[in-house]
């Protein structure tokens, strides 16, 4: 499976669902006679939904080229390096593993946007504009690839990591992961972000109505 480090202390229903996968997965490795893993990992320069081509478009339109907030931060890597991690992974994997790939150090998007600029021959704030607007609903300012309390097991690749995950009490998470997946085409979206809540604890939901916003 593969996972993101937007499932480490999630903001967002993105993140949460891909957490309570990464549990899921665990629990399905121990009853099946096949193996499952998972790789956790951040974002892929230049694939579909990434900055890149955003950036790419909107520099050829002139500007001005948006970016949320000026001190954000991801991880990047090339979608070559992306898939032969996962292949590593796949052919490590012992099963129920949560593979760390090794992302190097975040790239603050500001100066991704500048960089971009450049190199199309432009200067960033006078050619083109930068406009800052503002961190959407469930946005990081930065997004970690650990857990609290994961320990970090090395392996014999040097850019593949394993996260030794915090144990979950399996048999209570899936009556409640079953509920919810029975559940969803009847709940309004508020009362699946309160499942998932239930599933993840360190998800904290936004809540569209206030009166729902207490989980117990």
């Amino acid at each position: 499976m593969i996972s993101t480090d937007k499932a480490v202390r999630p903001t967002n229903v993105m993140g949460a669902s891909k957490r309570a996968a990464e549990v899921y997965i665990q629990d399905l490795n121990r009853r099946s006679s096949t193996a499952f893993m998972t790789v956790r990992f951040g974002n892929v320069l230049d694939s579909a939904g990434s900055v890149i081509p955003i950036f790419r478009q909107q520099i050829k339109a002139g500007g001005p080229v948006t970016v949320t907030h000026r001190d954000v931060t991801r991880f990047f890597m090339t979608i070559p390096e992306a898939s032969q991690l996962v292949l590593q992974s796949a052919c490590m994997g012992q099963g129920g593993e949560i593979f760390l790939l090794d992302m190097g150090a975040p790239v603050k998007i500001s100066y991704l946007a500048e960089e971009m600029i450049r190199l199309s021959g432009f200067t960033p704030y006078e050619d083109i504009e930068i406009v800052f607007s503002g961190l959407r609903p469930g946005e990081k300012l930065y997004e970690e690839l650990l857990l609290s309390g994961e320990e970090v097991l090395s392996t014999d690749h040097t850019s593949i990591r394993i996260a030794a995950a915090e144990k979950v009490r399996v048999v209570e998470y899936l009556q409640r992961y079953n509920a919810l997946i029975n559940d969803q085409g009847r709940s309004e979206p508020d009362e699946i972000r309160k499942g998932l809540a239930y599933l993840v604890p360190d998800y904290t939901p936004q809540f569209s109505s206030p009166r729902q916003q207490e989980v117990s």
